[in-house]
């Protein structure tokens, strides 16, 4: 019999930190009609003609801030996690690294996965909680892809593992290694997402954000909420930290556009924290099993800069799960319990 294929997916990187590779990088990534799901015509306007002309030049700056010798922080990383994943599946699997945006891309490496033959395709999105504009767009591309094959093997989807024991432990070791140094606060940042999303994805119609503090708590209603499974992440990582209620807030970040997006704002908990007098912040983002642009940069410097105007002193980032050993662990059985 042949191989069990596995792609895992992340999100995207430009080639280089070059402008034109990172203009590249964003039309491809925002005209995706999950990530900004207005009229086509009005997308098509707003990327190609404002976003991406303004945003390029600004964008490649930053990306240039984060670049090493070997390339993006995000592709050396998943590439360690391929390599690292592959060796411990051992010859009865086939592993390929896509990501959704740019290189390698889903159809070569779903190509690969067809020409080596393999009985069934499992996807991996590297996202621990599902969102549309992620998970749900990875999911939709292999779809497309695969339903204009010939001969379809059997595909399997995870939809999401914000709750997976194993990714809650290393995320937590990480954060062990900070404690000793005396932090105020500790801060969950997930990567934000507009509130249409989240009422797009309840399916009732009558819970997300029209029931008090509707995201808190998991129910039948927004078990496939990013925002609620978000929750769930941090109040996990919390309690495997014994974190009193009092000692850690939870937020959003990278808002794009004036529409209203799932708060509160990273901004805004910097600005409410060091009002309160707060100095000195542990940051953890567990919507990235990679380090990459949102928490090497955003993170580290532009929220360092904010909250030091502000009167505090010092925003730490917590790294994330790279290519620790204890998160391939837990990556390996994602893949064979995961359903």
């Amino acid at each position: 019999m042949g191989k069990k294929g596995i792609l895992l997916v992340n999100l995207g990187t430009p080639d280089s930190p070059k402008t034109a590779d990172v203009r590249k990088y964003l039309d491809e990534f925002l005209m995706d009609g999950r990530v900004i799901d207005v009229n086509p015509v009005l997308r098509t306007l707003l990327v190609k003609g404002i976003i991406v002309p303004f945003r390029g030049p600004k964008s490649a700056k930053i990306y240039k801030e984060i670049w090493t010798e070997q390339g993006s922080p995000l592709l050396i990383y998943g590439k360690n996690v391929k390599n690292a994943i592959a060796d411990r599946l051992g010859e009865d699997y086939h592993v390929e690294l896509a990501m959704r945006y740019q290189s390698p891309s889903i159809p070569d490496a779903l190509e690969r996965l067809k020409q080596a033959k393999v009985d069934s395709i499992k996807v991996i999105p590297l996202f621990p909680q599902y969102a549309s504009a992620s998970t749900g767009s990875v999911h939709q591309l292999v779809m497309e892809i695969v339903s204009q094959w010939q001969a379809i093997p059997s595909i399997s989807f995870v939809n999401s593992y914000y709750d997976h024991p194993g990714m809650i432990k290393v995320f937590a070791d990480n954060t062990r290694k900070y404690l000793d140094e005396g932090w105020d606060h500790i801060l969950f940042s997930f990567h934000g997402v507009p509130q249409r999303h989240m009422r797009k994805a309840d399916v009732s119609g009558e819970h997300c954000l029209k029931v008090k503090d509707c995201c808190k708590t998991l129910t039948e209603n927004n078990k496939f909420c990013y925002s609620a499974q978000c929750h769930q992440t941090a109040k996990l990582i919390a309690e495997e930290l014994n974190l009193s209620d009092d000692k850690y807030s939870l937020c959003f970040q990278s808002r794009l556009g004036n529409d209203p997006w799932m708060q509160p704002y990273t901004s805004d908990v910097l600005k409410e924290l060091a009002g309160k007098g707060v100095k000195r912040i542990l940051v953890l983002c567990p919507a990235f099993v990679a380090d990459c642009l949102e928490t090497l940069f955003e993170i580290s410097f532009e929220y360092q800069e904010e909250f030091e105007e502000l009167g505090g002193e010092k925003v730490q980032l917590v790294e994330s799960l790279n290519d620790n050993p204890a998160w391939i662990d837990a990556l390996e059985d994602i893949i064979l319990n995961k359903n």
